[in-house]
């Protein structure tokens, strides 16, 4: 399946691609374009008090990991400040410098923060986007070089969800790679009135914002389907990465997800789940001491409402998430589990909830009171308890130049 994968998104690149190199074949183009520019940014945060706090600190991939309870606190989670740019008819360039919070990044009781902040504790800066896309590079296809979003969160899910500023999607939340260093092929295949489908085919480093480190590729791949005057969206997913090249252990993961709902300017509703399979990725230890290298198998899904209540100045969100990783640990042959890729912990069972009112008193401006849950239940075999993290929000989106 995952060799099957990788063949189809370099096939498909090079088929696709390989007619169409002549620039001159492209048509006609516009004498009266000009060039032009527009700088555009947005920015969200909160005022957040943590009501309750998980004994063991568990939940590395959530932002409120080894915050006390009774703590609150005033925090910026996002800063954007881009430039895109109108390079010809068939050319455009993005710009994305990006302040975010610096998130716990593992699972363990001693949490590791991501070190997007300086030295010194201040916010720092990092490039989130740098790239160029050739428009039309052939009918309906647009193809992009550099870092880029990737098909995981962002060019779909995220945009269905559309509350990135309350929560990351599923897959973004278990460190899918939201935006990565690569080239990506995307495109709709047809689009009318009433339809359209599309697709997105995508290698990259799978390191995000940091250089590559190994020689690995991430391949990711979706197609997707719009119907019924386009309110109706189904959405496949998958991706694969080889992790390392250790001899008789092929380390390595491969998701499929899948995502269907209905999206009205009044009304949205989806479900979206995946799979993931880690091979080798478990260290797990007998009684006697001994270890062995087991898979990791996960299931998550997210169903999700959003909607209007009073015209475009008061809507309302709500979501549920249930994430289990211990799919492959439910048995009594080994006393202790330690994953090595964090985000995947085989020893808790995760359930997310959130729910808000969105308050619109101009365009771009939105003022959200909502409330942050997370639960966890011991899947491991130690005796530790069930505990939760719960986090009372004032959040505040805007966005500008666009």
């Amino acid at each position: 399946m995952t060799r099957m994968f990788r063949s189809i998104c370099i096939t498909a690149m090079l088929v696709l691609l390989g007619p169409y190199s002549d620039l001159q074949a492209q048509g006609p183009t516009d004498s009266t374009f000009k060039p032009s520019g527009k700088v555009w940014g947005l920015g969200f945060g909160d005022f957040a008090f943590k009501a309750n706090a998980d004994e063991s600190n568990r939940g590395g991939t959530n932002q409120y990991t080894g915050m006390a309870a009774n703590q609150s606190m005033f925090q910026f989670r996002r800063v954007y400040l881009g430039y895109d740019y109108e390079i010809s008819e068939r050319f455009s360039s993005n710009f994305l410098l990006a302040m975010e919070d610096n998130l716990v990044t593992t699972a363990s009781s001693t949490p590791v923060t991501s070190g997007d902040l300086l030295t010194n504790g201040r916010y720092s800066l990092f490039i989130k986007n740098a790239n160029v896309t050739w428009k039309n590079i052939f009918k309906g296809s647009h193809l992009s070089l550099g870092m880029v979003h990737t098909p995981a969160a962002v060019l779909l899910p995220e945009l269905i969800w559309d509350y990135r500023c309350i929560e990351r999607t599923i897959s973004e939340l278990r460190r899918t790679p939201a935006w990565d260093m690569g080239v990506i092929l995307s495109g709709t295949l047809h689009s009318a009135k009433k339809t359209e489908f599309g697709y997105n085919l995508m290698i990259g480093n799978g390191t995000a914002s940091r250089p590559e480190n190994n020689q690995f590729k991430w391949f990711y791949g979706d197609v997707y389907v719009k119907l019924f005057n386009k309110k109706l969206i189904i959405d496949l997913y998958a991706d694969y990465n080889r992790m390392d090249l250790v001899p008789g252990a092929h380390h390595d993961r491969s998701t499929i997800k899948g995502l269907i709902a209905f999206t009205s300017p009044k009304f949205t509703i989806g479900i979206e789940a995946f799979t993931n399979t880690l091979r080798n990725d478990v260290i797990a230890m007998s009684a006697d001491s001994s270890t062995s290298k087991i898979d990791t198998r996960a299931i998550d899904y997210s169903i999700y409402a959003r909607g209007r209540i009073y015209k475009d100045q008061l809507g309302f969100f709500v979501r549920y998430d249930n994430y289990d990783a211990s799919l492959n640990t439910q048995n009594d042959t080994y006393i202790n589990y330690a994953p090595r890729t964090s985000n995947y912990d085989p020893n808790t069972v995760e359930q997310f909830f959130t729910a808000g009112l969105d308050f619109t008193p101009i365009d771009k401006i939105h003022i959200m009171p909502n409330v942050w849950y997370t639960g966890y239940k011991n899947a491991g075999p130690s005796s530790i308890e069930d505990g939760y993290d719960l986090v009372y929000r004032l959040s505040i989106y805007y966005v500008y130049g666009k």
